[in-house]
């Protein structure tokens, strides 16, 4: 019979295994649904302007709220009210679980941040406000794995909510109201194509 510690050790590795799977298996898929209606980075200009209409994403307005408006209500629901309570620190009730959804939502923060970025580039306006933001996500490309760890700081959580105010900000500049969509569990889990 497992004791009680044991048990707890088993819940967690299963948790985490299953977690790390969830991530992965997404990206190693072959095909794809949309794609036509991305931009790729293949032609497009290092200032992120569209060089022609092909280069343009469909209704980049749009996508860019939706993909920025997930981002920030997983940020905010999973990283920030957690880390805010102290789920994340040793010995807190909850922090197995706490920690998975949080690397989880970390990576789907990312996902959602670069999509959003990607879908700003659609429009010459956005996407010159969206310019200065690139660096910024891909600075928090890292923290889904600092999360799982355990290692994460003060630091990489204020970075976190500093780059979604930052893209909230751009939105906010461009006419667009960039809020706080708590994505589904099983958006979470499938990092949502944009």
């Amino acid at each position: 019979m497992l004791t009680n510690t044991r048990l707890r050790t088993r819940s967690a590795l299963v948790a985490v295994t299953l977690a790390a799977s969830l991530l992965v298996l997404p990206a190693c898929s072959s095909s794809s649904k949309n794609a036509g209606s991305t931009v790729t980075g293949v032609g497009v200009a290092a200032g992120a302007t569209p060089t022609g209409s092909a280069d343009r994403v469909k209704l980049a307005k749009t996508k860019f709220v939706a993909n920025a408006s997930l981002a920030a209500g997983a940020a905010y629901q999973w990283l920030y009210k957690p880390f805010k309570a102290g789920t994340f620190k040793k010995g807190a009730n909850g922090r197995t679980f706490a920690l998975v959804k949080g690397g989880l939502a970390g990576a789907f923060t990312y996902n959602r941040l670069k999509a959003a970025l990607n879908d700003a580039k659609g429009d010459p306006t956005l996407s010159k406000a969206t310019d200065a933001l690139s660096s910024a996500v891909d600075s928090i490309k890292g923290l889904p794995s600092k999360i799982k760890g355990g290692n994460a700081t003060d630091a990489d959580f204020n970075q976190v909510q500093s780059v979604v105010d930052g893209v909230k900000k751009a939105g906010s500049q461009n006419g667009l109201n960039v809020t706080d969509k708590v994505p589904s569990s099983s958006q979470l889990t499938q990092m949502v194509t944009s």
